[in-house]
């Protein structure tokens, strides 16, 4: 991945067009190689979480092109590469798995992250009536390897309609459910990177399994 970085390192510091432009060619062997890899993540994933169907990198990698419309930040281009693996691609409101390369910011994990209101009410009622289910992820070993808590990213006081005596009032002021796990920039670069993202990303298996049982039903 050494490749991939490098491009973004450059580009972080060259965020225009005319760089871009005059770079193209870097930018399109970077992507490569990407999606080379975001498909090996791909085929492991399917090996313990078949639900996730055929899917290929184009289905899951974001656009490196920014949409500045409505931001203050006006740099056409992302500085990092991502790519969300669920059943439906990188759209879906499923709970899947993400992997992020940036240069000194590299992580991976899975869950939900922010989804729209009507998928976070499903997860917020599945996550109440299961509490015993759901507080069992925690101390799950092989999660507690890579995992340490949720992204934290809370309403100040639990929504409406749930008793606040409930074991998992805290859980239910999320606006996200994903756990995320940095990488180092020396594992990034070397050959244990498919194997220690595949490794996180299982471990976080029973939390995707979990969230989506509130929409299987």
């Amino acid at each position: 991945m050494k490749e991939v970085i490098d491009f973004l390192k450059q580009l972080k510091v060259n965020n225009n067009r005319e760089w871009f432009e005059a770079n193209k060619a870097q930018y399109l062997k970077a992507k490569s190689l990407y999606d080379d890899f975001v498909n090996q993540i791909i085929d492991g994933i399917r090996v313990f979480d078949p639900t996730i169907g055929k899917l290929e990198a184009k289905d899951c990698t974001f656009r490196i092109y920014r949409d500045v419309r409505f931001s203050p930040n006006k740099d056409p281009y992302k500085d990092q590469m991502g790519a969300y693996i669920a059943r439906g691609g990188r759209k879906s409101t499923w709970a899947g798995y993400y992997i992020h390369l940036e240069p000194d910011n590299c992580f991976t994990g899975g869950g939900i992250y922010m989804p729209p209101p009507d998928v976070l009410k499903s997860v917020r009622n599945e996550i109440y009536f299961n509490a015993a289910d759901f507080l069992a992820i925690f101390s799950d070993k092989n999660f507690k390897k890579y995992y340490a808590e949720l992204y934290e990213d809370k309403l100040s006081r639990p929504p409406k309609d749930f008793d606040i005596q409930s074991p998992v009032i805290e859980y239910l002021k999320y606006k996200s459910y994903f756990a995320d796990t940095q990488i180092s920039m020396e594992k990034v670069y070397s050959d244990k990177l498919v194997s220690f993202v595949l490794d996180a990303m299982k471990a976080v298996l029973p939390l995707t399994k979990f969230l989506n049982k509130a929409f299987e039903k």
